[in-house]
């Protein structure tokens, strides 16, 4: 099937930066898309960025300015460069592939275990 990954979160001071990772695996045929959401504790999981193939973006507005998503294609990896933290993106980070794997029909969503940021003031 398709197994997805995310690495790179941590502590970090209001106002710094982290990159975070994702990396799908598994036996994908293709991949439409890529995405980034978060969930705070007792708060709703929103998204926060999304990539296409071809490289077409989309932002949430609370992060837009201060976050960048990319992607490369060809290792079936996506980053969010998170820059300007603050206290208020502590969440978990999720990233999702929009996929389907060899010998299957319809797409899916696949979904990493998550990786914490912790933005301290």
């Amino acid at each position: 099937q398709v197994q997805v990954v995310e690495a790179g979160g941590g502590l970090v001071q209001a106002g710094g930066s982290l990159r975070l990772n994702c990396t799908a695996s598994g036996r994908i045929y293709r991949i439409r898309a890529m995405a980034w959401y978060r969930q705070a504790p007792g708060k709703q999981r929103e998204v926060l960025a999304s990539i296409t193939t071809e490289g077409t973006t989309n932002y949430a507005d609370s992060v837009k300015g201060r976050f960048t998503i990319s992607r490369d294609n060809a290792k079936n990896t996506a980053y969010l460069q998170m820059n300007t933290l603050k206290p208020e993106d502590t969440a978990v980070y999720y990233c999702t592939a929009d996929a389907i794997y060899s010998g299957s029909y319809y797409y899916a969503d696949y979904w990493g275990q998550g990786t914490q940021v912790t933005v301290s003031s």
